[in-house]
Formats: structure tokens, C-alpha cells, sequence
């Protein structure tokens, strides 16, 4: 059986500096859709929420738009950009680059992020 959700009536929405990620469930899980507005930073908008030093949620999603700078706890970074895959293993920091909003579907990692 085929289910389908639209991220236009999102399950829960939960709201940080500079952002918000919609949530929904499909066939037991969870996907979101992240918004981050120019200037948003992990480290400076996301962590008080996390309460840890670095990201601790793995990340598998598709940017739509917008660019992202990560870098990771051993201290390699790379860039995303529209209409790439990423993978974000946990320990890691991120930033918006430029002034373009960046909308990342995250399909692995919705569900513990920003709590």
C-alpha cells in the first residue's frame, strides 16, 4: 500500500533562530523539510536547543536550494549546493553561505533534530 504526506501540512513544526523544520510521518517515518535563512548557523542557532558541542544527529537528505558549508569534528568540511545528496554523519557544525535561504529535505534525521 502506497502512502503519501504533503510537507505543506506538516505534522509538527519546530522553530529555531533563523529556521524551522516541518515534519511529517509516512508509513512510520519521519521526513522533514529544513528551512535555513541567511546568517543561520548550527552552532549558534541550533545548539542551545541540542545542548551538545557539535550536531549529534546523522543527516541523509537533497538541498533544494540555497548553499550550506559543513564541517565535521575531525575538522574536514565540505560544501552542498542545489540539487545535491548529502550525508552528514553526527559530530558536525553548519552555515548558511551567501544570502540565499537553503531548503534541505532531510530523509534521515528529522526525527531527533532541534529537540
Amino acid at each position: 500500500m502506497a502512502e503519501s504526506r504533503n510537507l505543506s501540512t506538516p505534522d509538527e513544526t519546530r522553530t529555531f533562530d533563523k529556521g524551522r523544520l516541518e515534519i511529517v510521518e509516512v508509513n512510520g517515518q519521519l521526513v522533514g523539510r529544513a528551512t535555513f535563512e541567511p546568517g543561520w548557523k548550527w552552532s549558534e542557532c541550533v545548539k542551545p536547543i541540542a545542548g551538545t558541542d557539535t550536531c549529534q544527529v546523522e543527516h541523509f537528505g537533497y538541498v533544494v536550494s540555497g548553499r550550506m558549508a559543513v564541517q565535521f569534528d575531525d575538522g574536514t568540511q565540505t560544501e552542498v549546493g542545489p540539487g545535491d545528496f548529502a550525508h552528514m554523519h553526527a559530530g558536525h557544525d553548519a552555515w548558511i553561505l551567501g544570502d540565499d535561504t537553503c531548503v534541505f529535505i532531510d530523509i534521515m534525521g528529522a526525527a531527533n533534530y532541534a529537540k
